[in-house]
């Protein structure tokens, strides 16, 4: 299995380097086609020629080491230990990369994690000296579940832009806008593009914040959304805002909304 595997990553990053949408299409999970190109568009850029705009490469695993090799039902995790390098310049560390794989009349490349091991030199000391029992817990387990397609497929652009933000040390946050784009902030200061962007008219967000483990219950915590101008040098300030200081009672819950009326419209694009 780990053969057949590799040569699908190993196809899907040649059409990355050669920016092959055919073969992209080949070689990618349906579910995580539609998941890109929700992205895409809700970014208002050109598909498919934004696709291949990385940052970095996509790593090659010669002279990386399989770790484990895992299936579960219709899904599959590879998992390598190495020095990982995304060709960004430096000399690349020893770090882990997690491959997701699904079966779709044959197997197909799902997505990756890299993990940086900066911050555990133990764990990366006993990968090092072969010991690969860290890998064995449920997380760098495969669900087995076949994967659900997101609830929007776009067909084109958005009308206009919107990110949800969020600030929430110690906690987990859970944010809806207009029913259809969600988006999970775990103990981070993070924003995310709105898949869908935001209509012409009424806009609503919901959100669920939980406490996480070693969480004091008097963190602070910001939730926004903003919407994204097209014109130079024009920011529009947070069309919602749920914000409370240290020390401050917190909501489980709540919701909101927004309005995108013309003249605000006329400021975004």
């Amino acid at each position: 299995m780990q053969p057949v595997l590799e040569g699908v990553y190993n196809q899907w990053r040649q059409s990355m380097i050669s920016k092959s949408p055919n073969r992209w299409s080949q070689t990618t999970s349906l579910r995580r086609q539609v998941e890109i190109r929700n992205r895409i568009f809700s970014e208002r850029r050109p598909f498919p020629a934004s696709l291949f705009d990385l940052p970095a490469a996509p790593p090659d695993l010669r002279g990386l080491t399989p770790a484990r090799l895992k299936v579960r039902g219709p899904t599959a995790k590879a998992i390598y230990f190495g020095k990982i390098d995304f060709g960004v310049g430096g000399a690349p560390t020893e770090n882990i990369l997690v491959l997701s794989f699904v079966q779709e009349a044959g197997w197909k490349y799902d997505g990756a994690e890299f993990i940086n091991l900066m911050a555990l030199p133990d764990v990366r000391a006993s990968l090092a000296k072969g010991d690969y029992s860290v890998l064995d817990k449920p997380e760098f387990a495969p669900s087995g579940a076949p994967p659900v397609n997101p609830p929007i497929q776009l067909k084109g652009p958005v009308p206009y832009i919107a990110k949800v933000y969020a600030y929430c040390p110690g906690r987990e946050v859970t944010v809806q806008v207009n029913r259809r784009s969600r988006h999970v902030l775990a103990n981070t200061q993070q924003a995310e593009v709105v898949i869908g962007g935001a209509s012409p008219g009424n806009n609503e967000v919901e959100y669920v914040v939980k406490s996480l483990p070693g969480s004091t219950g008097k963190e602070p915590l910001t939730i926004r959304v903003y919407l994204m101008s097209e014109k130079p040098g024009v920011k529009i300030p947070a069309v919602f805002e749920y914000t409370v200081p240290e020390g401050g009672a917190v909501k489980s819950s709540g919701k909101g909304s927004f309005v995108l009326n013309p003249a605000l419209a006329a400021k975004l694009r």
